[in-house]
């Protein structure tokens, strides 16, 4: 078990990448926490979201920014080289042919910070989920 020096969690993998610290209790918040560079990024995709979802809730669930409509529809996360966005397994599988260059996994996705935000996919796969209700 490897334990962060900072928080004092534990982790089965060394260098697990975590929140430290009290959860955010807005989005406006967890932007914030986030480097300079990778702020205007999330704010990118939180204007993207906002305006391809606009009757879902905006709320912190597992620590990260998500949309949220009866359910959770989609989330969004900062990691140190990535922006997660995790629509459900469902929704990557539906979209799996577009998704080729980037990293997936079941029901998340990592873009890259040194490639350009794909904000129209994003917003596909945010108006999907929500359409179908097809979010696990």
């Amino acid at each position: 078990m490897w334990q962060c020096t900072d928080c004092k969690r534990e982790f089965k993998k060394t260098n697990q990448d975590h929140f430290c610290g009290e959860p955010p209790k807005t989005i406006d918040a967890y932007i914030a926490a986030q480097t300079e560079e990778v702020q205007p990024l999330l704010n990118q995709v939180r204007d993207t979201l906002r305006a391809t979802l606009p009757n879902a809730e905006e709320r912190i669930a597992w620590s990260m920014p998500t949309y949220w409509r009866k359910q959770n529809i989609v989330h969004f996360a900062a990691f140190k080289k990535h922006m997660g966005l995790y629509p459900g397994d469902k929704a990557v599988a539906h979209f799996s042919d577009r998704l080729t260059e980037y990293k997936t996994s079941k029901g998340a996705i990592q873009f890259p910070y040194n490639k350009p935000l794909p904000l129209l996919l994003i917003a596909e796969i945010a108006k999907w989920s929500y359409d179908t209700g097809k979010h696990d």
